[in-house]
């Protein structure tokens, strides 16, 4: 069944009393990304919007759809001519924060770049940092292990991601990582949100120096001379410095923004769940599904938006020309239409269907990299502590807005 708007409008769950007195406000009609109580009830509202609100809408700023079934989130997601990226992912977009190349574009232009890049993030190549990757999962287990506790985020989570990116792809100093981690997290969550276009400046321009100094540097053949050569637009232009600072920036902002969610909360789920831990010891072949698992239920994108370039109808919901719709990939991944039970997880699950690393054109080109970070450190976490649990009296702490983020997590196992 296709719910539609007026499916929504006709049951009673939804009604905006109803809807005020559960969760505080009107999340079908007057929905809140930055909104506390989101973070707060996080499964439980994109549960609920998935199977009773097939478009909701903000009333905040300049208002905005959400869209967040799975089959209209692949329909628009997929029809970039219709639902532009080229105004950007971010509703109400603090003045001054600049867009990121090749993310917020459409193509020929997003294709001309990601055609350039991809090569550097396809199987093949990532497959050839593995050593590196699982040498460095060691290296900051050993720096904890023997007290027995750490607390995962800041000692390992946050850390991991960054010194495979820097490491492998970039080139850039891990000793730069915890600057950059600030300012890309600021950049993101801070409120109010006028604060944030301060910190990704400074992203900005540690990275155009960084940029400017490898132009000086021999080539080595790697994704930041890709950049520097730049691509041909089809109008003939080349395209310009700015465009490509954009273009490690975003690279930049996906290798250290996102992948510490998923794997953060899955060794959260492992601690609390040591049946499947036992599941995956016993039988590590299962990591491998355990990680698609992880990455549907665990989402660190939440939702990303794209613009109406002509007046169109979505699950009977007209938008006009110019209207904000952010897709809810969070949403679509539990979408009960598209596989059972999903608000169960499942490591042994057949076909795990998710947007985590999203549809279409824009699909994350990181998302290989992103596999092999969470398979290497679920693998030694579990070959190296195959015990460990919530430090007692401790919860995992989140920040959701678009992204969603946990800040802390104490664990601890036998010495």
């Amino acid at each position: 069944m296709n719910e539609t708007r007026a499916d929504m409008e006709a049951d009673p769950e939804v009604a905006p009393e109803v809807l005020k007195a559960r969760f505080g406000r009107d999340i079908a009609r007057d929905f809140d990304l930055d909104d506390p109580m989101f973070n707060d009830r996080f499964d439980e509202v994109l549960a609920f919007m998935v199977n009773k609100c097939p478009i909701s809408f903000s009333k905040v700023g300049a208002g905005y759809h959400l869209v967040n079934t799975n089959e209209q989130v692949r329909r628009v997601a997929q029809d970039w001519r219709t639902f532009s990226s080229a105004k950007g992912y971010m509703p109400n977009r603090p003045e001054g924060l600049p867009y990121l190349m090749p993310e917020e574009s459409d193509p020929p232009m997003h294709t001309n770049w990601r055609h350039k890049l991809n090569p550097h993030m396809s199987p093949k190549v990532i497959a050839t940092y593995e050593d590196v990757i699982r040498q460095d999962c060691n290296v900051l287990i050993d720096t904890f292990i023997e007290k027995g506790e750490c607390e995962f985020i800041s000692e390992f989570g946050a850390l991991l991601p960054g010194w495979a990116f820097f490491k492998n792809v970039l080139g850039v100093p891990i000793d730069d990582l915890a600057m950059l981690v600030e300012g890309v997290e600021q950049g993101t969550f801070a409120l109010p949100a006028e604060e944030r276009p301060a910190h990704m400046a400074r992203v900005f321009t540690y990275l155009d120096t960084h940029l400017k100094w490898r132009a000086t540097q021999p080539k080595r053949g790697d994704v930041i001379d890709t950049i520097l050569e730049g691509v041909i637009y089809d109008d003939g232009t080349e395209a310009p410095w700015d465009h490509k600072v954009s273009i490690l920036v975003d690279l930049t902002f996906g290798g250290i923004a996102t992948t510490t969610f998923v794997m953060s909360s899955a060794i959260h789920y492992l601690a609390m769940h040591p049946e499947v831990r036992q599941q995956l010891i016993d039988d590590p072949l299962l990591i491998e599904n355990a990680v698609e698992e992880f990455s549907r239920v665990f989402p660190p994108v939440i939702a990303l938006g794209r613009t109406c370039t002509r007046d169109v109808e979505v699950a009977g919901t007209e938008m006009k020309e110019g209207d904000f719709v952010m897709l809810t990939w969070g949403a679509a991944s539990r979408d009960p239409r598209a596989m059972e039970e999903p608000e169960k997880i499942d490591i042994k699950r057949e076909t795990i269907l998710h947007s985590t690393f999203g549809v279409g054109p824009h699909r994350c080109i990181g998302s290989n990299l992103a596999r092999l970070e969470l398979t290497t450190t679920i693998e030694e976490w579990l070959r190296r502590i195959p015990e460990f649990s919530v430090r007692e009296g401790t919860a995992p702490v989140y920040v959701t807005g678009f992204l969603r983020s946990m800040r802390e997590l104490q664990l601890v196992w036998p010495k």
